[in-house]
């Protein structure tokens, strides 16, 4: 299912999309790189690396849809949302615009679907309900270096650390060093927001990634969350990140509904 070839000097096409937001330079970058066969994963580790961004999207085509992969700088990643949407706008906006729906089949986090919905896309993801997290960690708290917080959830891979206020997140200046002994665990700090309903950052220094600029898989979380605290089934959520984003949520049993728009900022090719 997961063949590999390798191809050399193959000339590959790479567009670079700013997911999250409709304007250029804000938003969370992407590398998209659509191949006709898996190359090896050391070559698709390179290229991310290469691309020198928080992801790095490949897929190829599978019957109907695509198989669909994301690496970081430094390792293959189970799920992200920001390449997801930026792999689906490159598809339905560039190769294939006459289509309105694509289907992604990945590794570890089954199918992802993802349509046109007006100007902005939607995608189709698992709900993780985050949980109380019984003893949270030294470096965790340590590391964010702020009052503390009113709670502490998490998921497997993911601290949910939740604030009184907005301005508390967009404060935080987090010690790297510290929350990157917390691998192979991220850091999502999150808080009620002023213009929307709820706002959040996230930190994954041990990926490669010291702040994702906006990070469309955990709203898979916050979704759910946010949507039984405030009693809303309709949710628009901030990343206060230095380039911000847009996200509208919707849960929706155990899939939530992940919005956003895109804008390409670069295309063409690399030498692999």
């Amino acid at each position: 299912m997961w063949e590999t070839a390798y191809h050399k000097e193959m000339p590959v096409p790479v567009f670079h999309v700013d997911a999250f937001t409709a304007r250029p330079f804000a938003g969370n970058p992407a590398a998209v790189c659509p191949l006709s066969a898996w190359l090896d994963d050391a070559r698709l580790l390179a290229v991310a690396a290469e691309n020198n961004l928080s992801d790095t999207a490949f897929f190829v085509p599978r019957g109907e849809g695509y198989e669909l992969r994301w690496f970081t700088p430094r390792c293959e990643v189970k799920l992200c949302g920001h390449a997801t949407l930026a792999s689906a706008f490159v598809l339905l906006t560039i190769l294939d615009p006459a289509r309105d729906r694509v289907r992604f089949e990945t590794r570890r986090s089954g199918t992802l679907t993802v349509h046109r919905d007006g100007d902005r896309f939607a995608m189709d993801f698992p709900a993780l309900p985050p949980w109380v997290c019984p003893s949270p960690p030294a470096e965790l708290i340590r590391g964010l270096g702020t009052a503390p917080p009113t709670s502490v959830l998490q998921i497997e891979d993911i601290y949910f650390v939740v604030y009184q206020t907005e301005a508390e997140v967009r404060r935080i200046s987090p010690d790297f060093a510290l929350l990157e002994k917390l691998h192979p665990a991220a850091v999502a700090i999150t808080a009620p927001g002023e213009n929307a309903d709820f706002v959040s950052r996230y930190f994954a220094p041990s990926y490669g990634v010291p702040e994702d600029p906006v990070t469309g898989s955990t709203h898979c979380s916050l979704t759910p969350y946010w949507a039984q605290r405030l009693g809303k089934k309709q949710l628009h959520a901030h990343q206060v990140s230095a380039r911000g984003g847009e996200l509208w949520c919707e849960p929706a049993a155990d899939r939530v509904t992940i919005k956003g728009s895109a804008v390409l900022t670069l295309q063409g090719s690399m030498l692999i």
